[in-house]
């Protein structure tokens, strides 16, 4: 190409004559100076014979502007004396007659080019949006597009010169945004849009993904944090669980409902839950590679929830979890609470939790509890619960009192609700009954020795069990028959008042359970099953309670305790026939602007998904995380 220099140093009208030196001629040319002030006065001329109709000039502009695959140091430095001069001259630019001018700057990719020419570019884009704004949003744009490199860069990202030119790409990006905003107060608000407009969708590749979320954010935690950080979240929310229902369980779900849920959880180990650390890691992550290594998808939500933890571990040190963790729970009732097939995602909020478990981890809680009472839907009155239970059962950072405290709240909310019933069974009638007393002895099953270790605890929750378990609604009929099962083996071995009669093994589901959880199987929709994630499980594996922890620990009791056969059949409990315990308790209050966001969602005019779970056509989509073949939790 002719370059622009070599026409600046053998002619006074820089923008007319043709030049016929060749590229080696840029040697005997060294000590030719043209002077930036030249430089300007003659691209401002430019850019004015374009509007009188002259284009030559112009046009030999837009050239230098424009791509180039040999960016030779000649080619660079008048790009940037260009760039520059510009930056004075945008009182000249006209949007109708230099589009092509405009169009070809804000088109350039500044991974293609060092920090010279990154620094003149931000500096005219920067003249371009205070100037205008007419080109607020074409600056906004451009700098959005720079959040990923070219596909040609990809190659680069992992090598020392690519890892550079990265982090030099995002600081200028947002340095200039921040300048922007300084001086634009409304380009915030636009920028939220172009960045959710702009956002890859979940077939992006990998790193491009990664790298767009990443500056979303490091806009979340920067100086403009607190105008667009919110939105920022919630559309990284969105795209977690995007991808989480596009990943399939077909392959790996198994359809057999003869095993119940905690035996599916210890079913692929192939040797004694107390197996060595060392050989368990190889084996779970053995057996999560067999299912994931070829869905690109999951490992994208993988890799996008590992950048998400390390998110709110800088926002636990920086001071601001408690902030974000606002707009995090906002999205979980938004979106993840009404994903019928969220397997992953909701381990954001588990992680968060974990971080600050007085304040996030009370506040996740009795969002859970608040959303069960209260809610319109029964669907997501079932989910919610459900949530709960998990929560509670499996969360190794609640101390016992939380834990036992919830246990209360849901026994008398369960104990209130049989005093207003009078009829027998029916479970499509009292769903949410149901739910909540499968959730109740989901958490005993983890929790039942440390709850009943402390006796003022377990004289509190006793009487409500009694009266539940005896009410003629008979939950232990419709519950699933796997958690059912459990739940009586354990309490007999730890020595509550429970009948020989009452425990059986190799209960299989029951028509009243599948009555109860629909198709969609909500009765066995436990959200918080252990993570298959390869990556994300090391943030959440140390916070974790799996079953085979609670499971040996009373099978060692069982062991002292064979006076009883273990292939006793039981009667199931139902009215006049229960557990001869007792019990005193009081219920828990909770705070009121939880009642703002239900009276904000009653006023939309949306159908949840979840109102078609039950009776409706998506039910083979439904999450069944239970009934998975779940990898080795207990190395």
């Amino acid at each position: 190409m002719m370059t622009f220099h070599r026409r600046i140093a053998t002619q006074i009208n820089i923008m007319g004559m043709e030049l016929h030196a060749e590229q080696s001629d840029y040697a005997e040319m060294e000590n030719v100076e043209i002077s930036d002030t030249m430089l300007f006065y003659h691209v401002r001329g430019a850019l004015k014979s374009a509007v009188e109709g002259d284009p030559d000039k112009y046009k030999q502009l837009v050239t230098v502007m424009g791509p180039d695959e040999r960016l030779v140091p000649e080619k660079v430095a008048l790009m940037v004396t260009c760039l520059k001069a510009l930056s004075g001259s945008v009182s000249c630019l006209d949007i109708v007659h230099h589009q092509s001018l405009i169009s070809s700057i804000l088109k350039m990719s500044m991974w293609n080019y060092g920090t010279d020419v990154m620094d003149a570019l931000m500096e005219l884009v920067i003249s371009l949006a205070t100037f205008s704004g007419q080109y607020v949003d074409l600056c906004l744009e451009m700098l959005v597009s720079n959040f990923m490199p070219p596909d040609s860069f990809i190659s680069l990202l992992n090598q020392s010169r690519g890892i550079l030119r990265k982090g030099q790409v995002i600081d200028h990006v947002h340095k200039t945004l921040i300048f922007i905003a300084e001086l634009v107060p409304l380009s915030p608000l636009r920028l939220e849009r172009i960045i959710t407009e702009r956002m890859p969708h979940i077939f992006t590749k990998e790193p491009l993904i990664l790298i767009y979320v990443e500056n979303m954010l490091k806009l979340e935690s920067g100086e403009i944090g607190d105008r667009v950080g919110r939105t920022m979240l919630l559309a990284v929310m969105d795209r977690l669980i995007d991808l989480d229902v596009d990943i399939a369980w077909d392959d790996i779900l198994q359809e057999d409902f003869t095993k119940g849920i905690f035996d599916m959880e210890l079913e692929d180990l192939e040797g004694p839950v107390d197996v060595g650390q060392q050989d368990g890691d190889e084996l779970r992550i053995s057996w999560m590679e067999r299912y994931f290594s070829g869905n690109l998808n999951a490992q994208k939500l993988d890799s996008l929830m590992v950048l998400t933890f390390e998110h709110l571990n800088f926002c636990k040190e920086s001071g601001r979890l408690r902030q974000v963790f606002d707009t995090l729970l906002q999205s979980f009732q938004l979106t993840v609470l009404t994903a019928y097939k969220s397997k992953f995602a909701q381990f954001v909020l588990f992680y968060a939790c974990s971080l600050d478990p007085e304040n996030c981890g009370r506040r996740f809680a009795d969002t859970l509890f608040h959303k069960f009472k209260t809610s319109r839907y029964p669907e997501w009155r079932m989910s919610a619960v459900a949530y709960l239970a998990s929560y509670l059962a499996r969360a190794k950072f609640l101390p016992i009192s939380f834990v036992a405290e919830y246990l209360e709240s849901l026994l008398e909310w369960c104990s209130i609700y049989c005093s207003n019933q009078s009829g027998g069974i029916n479970p499509k009638a009292h769903k949410e009954f149901y739910a909540a007393c499968q959730a109740m002895m989901y958490v005993l099953c983890f929790r039942m020795r440390s709850v009943l270790a402390v006796p003022h605890i377990r004289s509190r929750i006793s009487k409500h069990i009694e009266d539940i378990l005896r009410h003629p609604l008979s939950p232990l009929m419709v519950c699933l028959p796997s958690i059912v099962e459990e739940f009586l083996r354990l309490a007999k071995v730890t020595r509550l008042d429970v009948p020989d009669n009452f425990v059986s093994s190799n209960l299989l589901e029951s028509e009243l359970s599948m009555a109860f959880g629909g198709r969609e199987r909500l009765d066995m929709f436990f959200p918080f099953d252990p993570c298959l994630l390869m990556r994300s499980d090391r943030f959440i594996r140390p916070n974790f309670v799996y079953w085979s922890m609670v499971r040996s620990s009373y099978d060692n009791d069982e062991d002292d305790n064979e006076g009883t056969s273990d292939e006793d059949e039981i009667e199931i409990c139902t009215a006049g026939k229960g557990m001869n315990i007792a019990n005193d308790g009081a219920a828990r209050s909770y705070d009121q602007d939880l009642d703002e966001f239900d009276n904000e969602m009653s006023k939309m005019s949306i159908t949840p998904k979840v109102a078609q779970w039950f009776g409706g056509e998506l039910r083979t989509d439904m999450q069944m995380p239970s009934r998975i073949r779940p990898c080795p939790d207990s190395l």
